[in-house]
C-alpha cells in the first residue's frame, strides 16, 4: 500500500499577492506592489481600516498583520495602500483550487486562501513528493502570478504545520521521523490550536516548546485544559487522522460581526447594529436549512476589552424578527449602558435542521403568526436572490447610512456577485 502523501498549500500574503498579480498580468500595469512597501486595508477614515495583508518590503518597517493602518503609516509614510477587493480574491481562489484540483482530486480547501491536496499514489504522474511540490509551486506562478508554500508530510496537521516554516515561495517536508528534529523544538504556540491563553497555561506547567507538550502527561494536560489538552498533546505528537475531504464539513454554528464607524453609545444604536446582523446570520441560515437554539451576543468596547452573553432558546428557529428578539434581549442584560462599543457580533448555535417552537400563553404568539413569519423571510429570500439584497430594506434602516445587513463576508463574496477575471490569471 502507497504511503499516504498529503500536502498544504498556502497563498503567501494571498490578498496582496492577487491584487498584484491582477495589475500585472491583467491590467498590465508595470509597478509590482510586491517589490515595495504595500499592504491592502481598507478606507483610511474608516475605523475597519487595519492591515490584511502586508508586502515583503513592508516587513522590514515592522509592519504587522492586523495593525491599525495610521500606525503602519507611521513607521512608513510612503507605503502604498490598497484597498481590498474581494471579488477579485473569490476567482483568484477559484482559479487556485482549480490548478489544485488538476494535480489530485482530492482537494480540501481550508481557507479561502490554503488547501490541503491528497497526494497520495500520484508518483507516477508528478515523480516523488517533493518534485511534485516544486511543479505545483512553479506552475501557480507561471499560470496564476503568484507565489505559495507548500508543506509536505503523511497527514494533514504536519502538512500544514510544514507549510508555515521558511516563507515565502518554498516547499517544506515534516514527515513522522522529521518530528523531532524540525517540529519539538519549535515553541508551543506555533502549534496548530495553541492560541495565546493556551500557551500561558501551558508555560505555567512548565511547557515552552512542542516537544515540551509532546512529553507531557496527559492526564495532567486533561484536568487542566479538558479535552482541549488531549487534543494538542496529540498533535504535538504528530498524530492526525483526518482524512483530506473535498466537500466542507459542516457549519457548527453561524455568527457574524461587525466595526462600527462610530463607538456605540446607545442602546437603539446597538439594536439597529444588530438587526443588520441578525439578517445576514438568519439569511445564512435559511441558505443551508438550518435552524438555531441558542443566541450568543459578543461585544468589543472601544477600549478592545471582549465580552459576550448567551441565551438559550425554547425552541429552534432561523427566522429573522425571533433571533433579533432574543439578541436584543441578551444584548440589554449584557451591556452596562455607558461603556462604548465598537463591534458588535451575534452567533446561533444549537443547529438543527427543522424548526420547532414551544408556544404558550405567555409567549404572546401563535402558531399561525409563526408560520407568517417564515412566509416572510421565505418571500423577502426570494426577492433579494432574484433583485439583489439591497431589494427589500426594513423600515429601520429608511434613513439610516449603514448598512442593512452587516458583518461577515463582503457583500461581493456574500452574494456570489464577482468581476470577471480573465483565465489567464
Amino acid at each position: 500500500m502507497a504511503q499516504r502523501v498529503v500536502f498544504h498549500v498556502d497563498a503567501n500574503s494571498a490578498f496582496l499577492s492577487w491584487t498584484a498579480a491582477y495589475k500585472v498580468k491583467v491590467l498590465g500595469e508595470e509597478q509590482d506592489i510586491r517589490e515595495v512597501p504595500s499592504v491592502v486595508a481598507g478606507d483610511k477614515e474608516s475605523r475597519h481600516s487595519i492591515i490584511l495583508a502586508k508586502s515583503t518590503p513592508a516587513k522590514k518597517y515592522g509592519i504587522q498583520t492586523g495593525e491599525p493602518l495610521f500606525q503602519a503609516l507611521e513607521k512608513c509614510p510612503d507605503l502604498v495602500v490598497v484597498q481590498p477587493d474581494y471579488s477579485l480574491y473569490v476567482e483568484a481562489s477559484r482559479h487556485f483550487v482549480e490548478m489544485l484540483r488538476q494535480f489530485s482530486p482530492v482537494v480540501e480547501q481550508y481557507s479561502i486562501d490554503e488547501a490541503w491536496v491528497d497526494m497520495t499514489g500520484t508518483e507516477r504522474l508528478w515523480g516523488p513528493p517533493r518534485l511534485a511540490a516544486e511543479k505545483m509551486r512553479l506552475r501557480i506562478w507561471e499560470e496564476l502570478g503568484f507565489t505559495v508554500n507548500v508543506g509536505i508530510s503523511s497527514n494533514k496537521l504536519l502538512a500544514k504545520m510544514a507549510g508555515d516554516f521558511e516563507k515565502p515561495n518554498k516547499v517544506h517536508t515534516l514527515f513522522p521521523e522529521e518530528v523531532e528534529q524540525k517540529f519539538w523544538p519549535l515553541p508551543v504556540r506555533d502549534l496548530f490550536l495553541v492560541g495565546a491563553a493556551t500557551e500561558r497555561k501551558l508555560k505555567m506547567l512548565g511547557i515552552y516548546t512542542i516537544g515540551d507538550l509532546a512529553h507531557a502527561d496527559v492526564h495532567v494536560l486533561k484536568k487542566r485544559l479538558g479535552k482541549h489538552g488531549e487534543t494538542i498533546w496529540h498533535f504535538a505528537n504528530g498524530r492526525n487522522a483526518d482524512a483530506v475531504t473535498p466537500e466542507p464539513a459542516e457549519n457548527k454554528g453561524y455568527g457574524n460581526s461587525t466595526t462600527t464607524a462610530r463607538d456605540v453609545v446607545t442602546q437603539e444604536q446597538a439594536h439597529q447594529v444588530l438587526l443588520s446582523l441578525c439578517e445576514t446570520v438568519a439569511s445564512r441560515m435559511r441558505k443551508d436549512d438550518k435552524c438555531g437554539s441558542c443566541v450568543t451576543v459578543h461585544l468589543r468596547t472601544n477600549a478592545f476589552h471582549h465580552f459576550s452573553h448567551q441565551s438559550k432558546l425554547l425552541g429552534a428557529t432561523n427566522i429573522t424578527a425571533e433571533i433579533y428578539r432574543e439578541a436584543c434581549r441578551v444584548f440589554d442584560e449584557a451591556w452596562d449602558g455607558v461603556t462604548p462599543l465598537r463591534q458588535l457580533g451575534v452567533q446561533m448555535t444549537g443547529l438543527t435542521a427543522e424548526a420547532y417552537q414551544q408556544f404558550d400563553f405567555f409567549s404572546g404568539m401563535t402558531p399561525q403568526q409563526y408560520e407568517k413569519k417564515i412566509k416572510l423571510d421565505e418571500t423577502v429570500d426570494a426577492l433579494r436572490d432574484k433583485y439583489g439584497e439591497d431589494a427589500v430594506r426594513r423600515g429601520k434602516f429608511a434613513q439610516s447610512p449603514g448598512a442593512h445587513m452587516a458583518g461577515g463576508l463582503d457583500k461581493a463574496r456574500r452574494t456570489g456577485i464577482t468581476k470577471p477575471v480573465p483565465k489567464e490569471f
